[in-house]
């Protein structure tokens, strides 16, 4: 659901809810979170959208996992056809910023070493 961004400087917020840890079938939880963010945001007509550590918090998902999830979530999004320029994580603590960096630059890595299909 997106909505506006009232106060905020934020034009709009778009409203997921990521899994508890423990309830069950958490990595497509957060996975379909964070794709059908990116879809709204651009059904939208949006150029950019930033995340937080989506059931990081109260809902205790570990950040490593949640870093793996998300950041592969949104780089096969972004190899599609998209008109969106720019995914932006907002990060709590420098613990978590740290996770989610090593995660991004593993996929950076991996994608590297990929061959290319021609």
């Amino acid at each position: 659901m997106i909505t506006t961004g009232g106060k905020l400087r934020a034009k709009y917020v778009i409203h997921a809810v990521g899994p508890r840890f423990g309830e069950g079938d958490e990595d497509r939880k957060l996975a379909s979170a964070t794709l059908n963010s990116l879809k709204v945001a651009e059904k939208n007509g949006l150029k950019s959208i930033a995340f937080p550590a989506i059931s990081t918090g109260v809902f205790r998902l570990p950040v490593d996992r949640c870093a793996n999830i998300m950041l592969s979530t949104v780089a096969s999004y972004l190899n599609g056809s998209t008109e969106l320029e720019k995914v932006i994580f907002y990060l709590y603590d420098s613990n978590t910023y740290e996770v989610f960096h090593r995660r991004l630059n593993d996929l950076i890595q991996e994608d590297k070493h990929q061959t290319l299909p021609f």
